[in-house]
């Protein structure tokens, strides 16, 4: 997991549309990034749904939601679509800013050891840094926390 104060990694990657994004653009502008597993999954989805729901007062308080997992751009695509989200969901199939924020971990579900995107929240301010990380995401909640937390 990258640390408060790091740089957010100059990485471009593709939204549901096609649209090439490149994450160190946002300068000037806060962004939340959030690191998740799969597209429509239980928890993912809670997740995604709880941010879109709260984006306007996300954008509020300057704030612009970015979702990013190793799904595809018409994956993404499907999802959105298919929950009516409204924030930018990325693809990284070829794990690309995965690795660059050191979100790809060990993980343990039911006994079973494997390897996988680690659900992590990131704040970056306007210059491109990050001042908050948290890798100890509960999906349903997330939404509500970082509100809290800016």
């Amino acid at each position: 997991m990258l640390k408060i104060g790091e740089t957010v990694p100059d990485i471009t990657l593709f939204d549901g549309d096609g649209n090439e994004v490149i994450l160190r653009s946002f300068k000037g502008q806060k962004i939340l990034i959030f690191f998740y597993s799969k597209d429509n999954t239980s928890g993912c989805t809670k997740q995604a749904v709880g941010y879109s729901e709260k984006v306007a007062e996300f954008h509020k308080k300057g704030v612009k939601i970015i979702g990013i997992s190793k799904d595809s751009v018409a994956s993404h695509k499907r999802f959105a679509e298919a929950k009516n989200l409204k924030i930018t969901l990325l693809a990284d199939p070829e794990k690309e800013a995965i690795f660059a924020f050191d979100v790809w971990h060990e993980k343990k579900l039911y006994g079973k050891v494997s390897m996988g995107v680690v659900r992590t929240t990131y704040l970056v301010d306007e210059n491109g840094k990050i001042i908050y990380a948290n890798d100890k995401v509960k999906a349903a909640f997330d939404a509500e926390k970082m509100l809290g937390e800016i």
